[in-house]
């Protein structure tokens, strides 16, 4: 929607745009007309660039919040007058002149009562939520320490659940995310919104070295969090957040005493003093740290032999007693698989515990597909033998071993990659055991948004389906060349794998699902490639009964068994719903992630 131009003037301060040095390639590669390409591509750019300027526009609402007390601005000519001098500021930086106008509507950021616990001003706040939140605790420091990082944005994580519960409409969860960022950036932070650690951690913009003329990693505690944000609504009131007590503290202490735990194990891992560790990874040092893993933040590290191994500092995790975790340890190092990252030992300190991997040098799916650089697409030979050898992974961790083992994170980022390109499922932080012939219910719903099975982000129900669907959504991104979950804009509607994939098959249009880059290749086997698209719906469908097991979906990968017809979703899953009339890259957000109107029976069945 177009809005006439207006004389008011803004009262954000938006010159910080042209001197802090945030990373502009998002929105150099942006197709003005993403509306006239069917690439993949062009709404992946869109999106990218849309969330990147949603972040950076934060930076100058988080001020104003500190100057005035307001969390949005008084009227629509207000905010009119501010996007037209933010889009201004970049076009001065010879990015494309209709940026705002297409990733931003002007009423989003007008305040109203109609959102976020009727919160308007932090007087507002702090009678919600009172003086003192998890964010005032963890979000004051120099978050350039990744730790202290890690803290803020998980106290975050804590504050936005706090406030769904006080507002009761878990619609507005994308609004209480984003007042969260807000507040913590404007009012709590201690170096303000400008400074480095707020604009990498709280805001999740990546800005450029000038020194080394290359990007720092990035923080994704805002883009996470509002895609998060998006799917919390399904789950949140059935996440528990634990953390450690006062209490468990000094339980830990008592059994530790020193640097090994009191009760040693005796069978495989290899049981690492912390001084190895630091001296393996720089003192793991920023420039050694290559991600974040499932409750983690993961290091590069070479040992006294020479060996190059990956050092998990575990943050937060299910495992609440040191014997609890070296026992959990002791699981996870007996499974020996060639498509398993093998995990080599640990280290429990006083105060801190690690997990020490072999390192694999190809890096992870994700990256490989989405952030290749200079690097060729994936061919389909490495396409292929990268969903298979997941698929055996994962066949192992459910009938390998007694009792059966569900990962409940499968997902490209935690698929790694070996010298000659065979992938290794890793990532076995969040991995529970299970009682043969029981399903697992859990009040702790682990995982990632876009990939998580419906049945056990809404009920907590998880059993060896929750895994493939989670396997489908991948074979779904390797097979599509696109992500699992991307946003449109800064709307909660965007573009979800399996709904769009579904949908095109449905109207016979699988050249429209494969990457562009398979289809150049006339050597390659449409034929097969299309039996892997078939799995990978067949394996995230809605319906956990028409699911296939891991077994069965890795026959049919390798053709022993034929892929049975693909099957309806219910109403509304089935329901697709473009935010541009005809551009199957724009495809919405299924209404199933924004209230699923289905009772527990029909979905588990």
């Amino acid at each position: 929607m177009r809005y006439a131009n207006t004389t008011t003037i803004c009262p954000l301060d938006l010159d910080y745009v042209l001197t802090i040095p945030w990373n502009t390639s998002d929105c150099r590669g942006y197709n003005q007309n993403p509306t006239n390409s069917s690439s993949g591509g062009a709404a992946g750019a869109r999106s990218s660039c849309c969330q990147t300027l949603l972040s950076l526009y934060g930076v100058s609402l988080s001020h104003h919040l500190k100057n005035t007390s307001l969390f949005q601005l008084p009227d629509l000519p207000s905010s009119i007058s501010c996007l037209d001098n933010f889009q201004q500021k970049l076009t001065s930086l010879s990015l494309p002149s209709a940026l705002t106008s297409l990733c931003f509507d002007p009423l989003q950021f007008v305040i109203s009562s109609n959102i976020c616990a009727a919160i308007q001003t932090t007087a507002d706040w702090s009678a919600k939520l009172g003086n003192s939140t998890a964010v005032d605790a963890s979000c004051k420091p120099d978050l350039t320490d990744l730790s202290s990082c890690d803290a803020c944005v998980a106290a975050g994580f804590r504050v936005q659940a706090d406030l769904i519960a006080i507002d009761g409409n878990k619609s507005h969860s994308v609004d209480c995310f984003y007042f969260t960022v807000l507040y913590a950036a404007g009012i709590v932070n201690q170096y303000g919104p400008q400074s480095i650690g707020a604009v990498t951690c709280i805001f999740g913009l990546s800005v450029i070295n000038p020194k080394k003329g290359s990007s720092n990693k990035r923080h994704s505690a805002l883009l996470f969090g509002l895609i998060g944000s998006i799917l919390a609504a399904i789950f949140v009131s059935s996440v528990l957040y634990l953390w450690w007590n006062r209490k468990n503290h000094v339980e830990r202490k008592d059994e530790v005493g020193s640097t090994r735990p009191r009760r040693r194990p005796t069978t495989v891992s290899i049981w690492y003093k912390i001084e190895e560790l630091e001296r393996a990874t720089d003192n793991f040092s920023t420039k050694n740290f290559i991600g974040r893993g499932g409750f983690g933040m993961v290091y590069k590290g070479t040992l006294s032999d020479g060996t190059v191994v990956a050092v998990k500092k575990v943050i937060e995790s299910d495992i609440q007693q040191n014997d609890d975790f070296c026992n959990e340890v002791e699981i996870i190092s007996t499974l020996k698989h060639r498509n398993l990252v093998p995990l080599r030992g640990c280290c429990v300190s006083e105060n801190e515990r690690f997990l020490v991997y072999d390192y694999m040098p190809k890096g992870n799916l994700e990256d490989r597909l989405f952030n290749g650089g200079d690097l060729p697409p994936l061919t389909w030979r490495q396409r292929k033998s990268v969903v298979v050898d997941v698929a055996k992974g994962l066949a192992y961790l459910h009938y390998g071993v007694k009792p059966a083992i569900f990962h409940r994170d499968i997902k490209a980022t935690n698929i790694l990659l070996d010298d000659d390109m065979k992938a290794r499922v890793a990532d076995f932080g969040l991995a529970k055991q299970n009682r043969e012939g029981q399903s697992h219910l859990t009040t702790r719903v682990a995982g990632t948004h876009g990939y998580l099975a419906p049945e056990y982000a809404l009920y907590g129900q998880l059993t060896e389906k929750s895994d493939v669907y989670s396997f489908g959504v991948v074979v779904l991104e390797v097979m599509c060349g696109r992500k699992a979950l991307e946003l449109s804009g800064g709307s909660p509607r965007g573009f979800l794998i399996t709904d769009w994939a579904w949908s095109l098959v449905k109207e016979g249009k699988m050249e429209k699902v494969l990457d562009a880059s398979l289809l150049r290749d006339d050597e390659n086997p449409k034929e097969v490639m299309e039996r892997f698209v078939l799995v990978g719906i067949l394996c995230a469908h809605v319906m956990v009964a028409l699911r296939p097991t891991i077994i069965e979906a890795l026959k049919m990968l390798e053709g022993d068994i034929e892929v049975p017809p693909i099957p309806d979703r219910p109403t509304p899953l089935g329901h697709p719903s473009f935010s541009r009339g005809g551009n199957n890259n724009n495809f919405s957000i299924s209404p199933a992630l924004s209230g699923l109107h289905l009772n527990s029976g029909d979905m588990l069945r």
